[in-house]
């Protein structure tokens, strides 16, 4: 059972879009600042995308979780908690170690991985007005967890291994948690998410374990 009702969430959701306005814009930017590095691999891209996710985590942690979904979700201090976890996790292996490689590559996993990544930034908002959720009342992408979460477990396909395990716990655990909005709050665009850690992990693991094979013995 749900400390809030679903109009108490909607409600929510137009508070927080209204106060942080025009952040959505500047969000989607570099969200496809992110897209632009993959594609054309400048210097430092991999450091430059990593920052980028590490910024959308960070934000929706502080900003939704802490201040703004705990006031009707007291649980939102735990998961503000694992967002900005998450953030210092790939600000750590990504930016100060620079330990994250991202290619655009062939294979299922790759397949899987761009389509997330289109989901999150195109057709999740699609999804949500095409239901009955337009803007104010929808999460938008890279300021709402479900949407962060969609498009970075769609990078996380397109990295390249050894990609650290502690980089997908937490969005898998969102992955199972916020993605039960799709029934529980009538979310259909969060079904997607529900689905998606249960199938990123395996396919992470086999994409790695083949790579593995296919390396060079010493």
């Amino acid at each position: 059972m749900l400390p809030f009702t679903r109009g108490q969430f909607l409600a929510n959701l137009v508070a927080y879009n209204e106060a942080i306005w025009p952040v959505q814009l500047a969000a989607f930017a570099i969200g496809i600042l992110a897209v632009i590095l993959l594609i054309w691999r400048p210097r430092m891209a991999d450091r430059l995308i990593a920052a980028i996710l590490a910024v959308m985590w960070l934000w929706t942690g502080a900003a939704y979780h802490w201040l703004h979904f705990a006031e009707i979700n007291p649980a939102a201090y735990i998961f503000a908690a694992l967002f900005v976890a998450q953030a210092a996790v790939l600000g750590y292996v990504g930016v100060a170690k620079d330990q994250l490689s991202f290619r655009p590559v062939s294979g299922a996993a790759a397949k899987v991985g761009i389509g997330l990544i289109v989901y999150a930034t195109v057709l999740y908002p699609f999804v949500g007005i095409w239901t009955g959720h337009a803007y104010p009342e929808m999460p938008v992408f890279g300021v709402t967890p479900c949407p962060v979460t969609i498009f970075t477990l769609g990078f996380f396909l397109l990295a390249k291994p050894p990609l650290s395990p502690w980089l997908l716990t937490i969005p898998l655990i969102w992955s199972l948690i916020g993605g039960t909005a799709a029934f529980l709050l009538g979310m259909p665009q969060d079904w997607l998410l529900l689905v998606s850690g249960v199938i990123v992990v395996p396919l992470t693991v086999a994409y790695h374990a083949k790579a593995d094979l296919g390396a060079p013995k010493s």
